[in-house]
């Protein structure tokens, strides 16, 4: 979380899920961004072997389910994920201001005054575990 911009950051969490973060700051800052959910696009199969689930919506929806169907795990942290390889992030679809919605972090008990989750709003694809706005 403290190395370079645009690199994946990887933990253990709870001593038996692996969380996946996008290191968004300067070197030694300590910023980032938690990769809470996707919508499965390609490798489907392979996710459902990695997750041991059939469900579209139950595959990617959730910061370790993630990690599972997409077998991330220690091995991936410091990952570039501008350069690419065998994990990065392309260019999406634009979202509309008005569907971006932020509210408290999920399962954490501080900083509940503040919005540091967010997620467009009606999407499928995000964690089941959300605030309502």
């Amino acid at each position: 979380m403290f190395g370079p911009a645009g690199h994946l950051y990887v933990y253990l969490t709870y001593g038996m899920h692996f969380c996946m973060n996008v290191v968004t700051g300067n070197e030694h800052e300590g910023s980032a961004v938690l990769l809470r959910a996707g919508q499965p696009l390609e490798g489907i199969d392979e996710m459902r072997a990695s997750r041991g689930r059939d469900g579209l919506n139950d595959l990617c929806s959730g910061p370790a389910k993630l990690c599972q169907a997409f077998a991330v795990d220690r091995s991936h942290d410091g990952t570039d994920l501008v350069r690419g390889g065998i994990v990065w992030i392309a260019e999406g679809a634009r979202v509309p201001r008005g569907r971006i919605v932020a509210g408290p972090r999920v399962g954490i008990r501080v900083g509940l005054d503040r919005s540091w989750r967010f997620w467009v709003r009606d999407d499928p694809w995000v964690s089941l575990s959300r605030s309502v706005s």
